[in-house]
């Protein structure tokens, strides 16, 4: 008999044995791997932060809620608490003040800093009656005449009356004085003269 015929059987029985101990070492290693616990499907990336918060915007900010306005006098009764919110940090802007200048604080109604909540619908404060007042005057304004201007002015340069059109961001509307490049020439002519209807000083 040739020996290569007597090699085969010893070289397969050899690759045999090799292949079952390599089996047989991987499964007693995985068994004594530590295991990780059984997931569930895996959460979206909103849901592994805890449950969503009520009315809240893409990125976790929470959405604002405003209750229905009340004691609404001068404003239309059908806007909704976003509007007249709306409306009131218009008004704050155009006269440089907070909502603190208008409405009285509730010490009965303390918001999460502990301090008084605002009591939107009391009328005590006589500020709050001026800006109705004032509001008045601003839509009398452009229904009976700015709006009759504006339909004469051609080429739309005009503009509705606001509370920032005399205020521009001050609680009480600034003089204004009209500079002495822009006064008119006195008889003595040239920038900086007199207006017409004073009189030159004596020579």
């Amino acid at each position: 008999m040739k020996t290569t015929s007597l090699l085969l059987p010893a070289v397969a029985a050899a690759l045999l044995g090799m292949a079952v101990f390599s089996v047989n070492t991987g499964v007693q290693a995985a068994q004594s791997a530590p295991q990780a616990p059984p997931q569930a499907d895996a959460p979206s990336t909103a849901s592994s932060q805890g449950p969503p918060v009520q009315g809240a915007q893409p990125g976790g900010r929470p959405v604002h809620s405003y209750p229905p306005p009340t004691n609404l006098q001068v404003l239309p009764k059908d806007l909704t608490g976003r509007q007249v919110r709306d409306i009131m940090e218009t008004w704050e802007g155009s006269l440089g003040v907070k909502c603190e200048f208008c409405h009285v604080p509730d010490p009965q109604n303390l918001g999460p800093n502990g301090r008084p909540r605002l009591n939107f619908a009391d009328d005590s404060k006589p500020d709050k009656q001026i800006a109705r007042i004032m509001y008045t005057m601003t839509q009398q304004m452009n229904k009976d005449y700015i709006s009759k201007a504006m339909d004469l002015d051609k080429d739309n340069m005009g503009s509705p009356v606001t509370c920032g059109t005399c205020h521009r961001g001050h609680e009480m509307p600034e003089d204004f004085k009209i500079p002495r490049e822009e006064r008119r020439e006195g008889p003595g002519g040239g920038p900086g003269a007199p207006p017409t209807n004073e009189k030159p000083p004596s020579q």
